[in-house]
């Protein structure tokens, strides 16, 4: 080519039309944040073939991240719910554990407990103590819709459990409703406003709670079967306890998310930001503590998981559709094996003395330096809080008691790993992955003295000989699906490593709103058209 010929080149290029700017997706008018209690990510592929509704509906529209792992310890209920739409970890959000031991206050407290609030929806309404999320110190998703000034979104948390509801919806929610076994109705609390919604009034009043009432829980492809579990005949309080421990309990969040979606006319607006409803299904959690992760029962109320979610999904595209709402799903923890169920697989395993553990150590402060309850009432491990004011009236100093307690659960206690004292998880020097996960579970005014970690597929008590529990910093509690699907995301399978951590900040960035002020998690662009 000439140098006449380059230079007319370069000329019609410069004069060649722009290309168009790629669509911008649909902005959502809701944002559905789902949380399943007690849902290891392996569920996905055990049961997948068996999926016809929800669950199956995320696997194949969704961007599923197959490595998503939460990055703290203990992996327990409160603190996956305060991670899920805030992104931070007990060290930035406070929240350290479902309970813990209060030294301000003296006493145990939970994670939502406080006595400056009223109960309100149970019996004798107003009577009860409340609760609210004062205790969680950083903002969630919510909080920040909110506080973008960019029209007027809602926000509601809907689940059987206080924690479950309140602590994903975040300080600003216009509600979080949770089940009340001593009355049967959905409550809240006058932290949120001075009266019940008359939506929320008349689902209680309806007794659809109550429709189970002597139903037998029969395995799903085998109604022949022997039940698992009969429910009572009764409104009693027996029922409604029971009925959480069975997929009914899930069945009663779902419907009461509807009535919450029609009450509040979440995702019918017209405003520039999206609603948000946070649902928690926490009959998963009870059904998987009695029986555990390879039980027919779990297998039952997985598979009922995926047909109650596709029952929500039907609900929300006639009033909403589908194509304009923003669906995240994740879970608060996973669950270890039972360990007789281990035993017999030849696995490692077993159940420890946890709570014998506390009284040998209770028994050998007292002879290495006085008599006295060096352990407050209300601890349990991991966690292990000593009695300061005792400490301080033996005029001892508080890191030597500290190191000389963890020495001795080192070197008397079977099947412990580690024991992190105060002073090491304060110093923050780098580890391998355990020792990360637990420095990130250490929020320094609200933190034990000591944080005991047992070996892997071992139980910290030894129980009643069946069921399990989880919160251990290892990967079978860690390990919970991430799944984005709707507006501007990108389905496929994701396997790059991930964290529950990602949610808020990645949601934040599609919203365009500030990232949660406590978030420690990355955005996952990978996923985004």
């Amino acid at each position: 080519m000439n140098r006449r010929s380059f230079f007319l080149a370069c000329g019609a290029a410069s004069r060649a039309p722009a290309q168009a700017p790629a669509p911008a997706p649909r902005r959502p008018k809701l944002v559905l944040a789902l949380v399943i209690d007690q849902f290891r990510f392996d569920y996905l592929y055990r049961f997948r073939s068996e999926f016809t509704g929800g669950l199956l509906r995320l696997w194949q529209q969704g961007a599923v991240f197959t490595n998503a792992f939460y990055e703290h310890a203990p992996t327990v209920t409160a603190i996956g719910h305060s991670t899920f739409l805030s992104g931070a970890t007990p060290a930035m959000s406070g929240v350290i554990g479902n309970e813990w031991y209060d030294r301000d206050e003296g006493e145990e407290v939970t994670s939502v407990s406080d006595k400056k609030t009223r109960l309100l929806g149970g019996k004798g309404d107003g009577a009860g103590k409340g609760s609210s999320p004062r205790r969680l110190l950083v903002s969630t998703l919510g909080d920040e819709l909110k506080m973008s000034s960019r029209g007027k979104p809602k926000v509601v948390g809907v689940s059987i459990k206080d924690r479950s509801a309140i602590l994903p919806s975040g300080h600003m929610a216009d509600g979080a409703y949770w089940f009340d076994n001593a009355s049967g109705n959905f409550v809240s609390s006058d932290y949120y406003f001075s009266d019940m919604p008359g939506w929320a009034k008349d689902f209680n009043r309806s007794r659809s709670v109550d429709k189970f009432m002597g139903a037998k829980w029969t395995p799903i492809f085998n109604a022949k079967a022997a039940p698992f579990e009969t429910m009572p005949s009764e409104a009693t309080e027996k029922y409604w306890r029971n009925m959480q421990r069975t997929p009914y309990g899930n069945d009663i969040v779902e419907a009461f998310a509807e009535a919450a979606v029609t009450g509040e006319r979440l995702g019918q607006g017209n405003g520039p930001l999206p609603d948000v409803l946070a649902v928690s299904f926490s009959s998963n959690d009870y059904v998987g503590h009695d029986n555990g992760p390879d039980s027919p029962q779990v297998h039952d109320v997985t598979v009922r998981t995926d047909r109650v979610l596709a029952k929500l999904f039907q609900f929300l595209d006639a009033k909403v559709g589908m194509a304009n709402i923003l669906v995240v799903l994740t879970a608060d923890h996973g669950v270890a094996p039972v360990p007789e169920v281990n035993a017999a697989r030849k696995m490692p395993g077993g159940r420890g003395e946890g709570d014998k553990m506390l009284v040998r150590l209770d028994a050998y402060l007292d002879d290495r330096f006085a008599k006295g309850e060096w352990i407050p009432k209300g601890g349990e491990l991991p966690s292990v809080f000593l009695n300061h004011k005792l400490i301080t009236n033996n005029r001892l100093p508080l890191a030597r008691v500290r190191a000389e307690a963890a020495a001795w659960i080192r070197a008397n206690e079977k099947h412990v790993q580690r024991v992190y004292t105060w002073e090491q998880l304060a110093a923050g020097s780098p580890g391998d992955l355990v020792d990360q996960r637990v420095r990130n579970g250490f929020h320094a005014q609200r933190a034990s003295d000591l944080y005991v970690v047992i070996d892997p597929y071992w139980l910290p008590t030894r129980g009643p000989g069946k069921g399990t529990t989880h919160g251990a910093p290892y990967n079978y509690d860690a390990h919970v699906p991430v799944i984005f699907m709707g507006p501007g995301v990108k389905p496929g399978r994701y396997h790059r490593r991930a964290a529950p951590n990602d949610i808020a900040p990645t949601l934040a960035t599609m919203l365009e709103v500030e990232t949660p002020s406590g978030s420690v998690g990355r955005v996952l662009d990978e996923m985004m058209r």
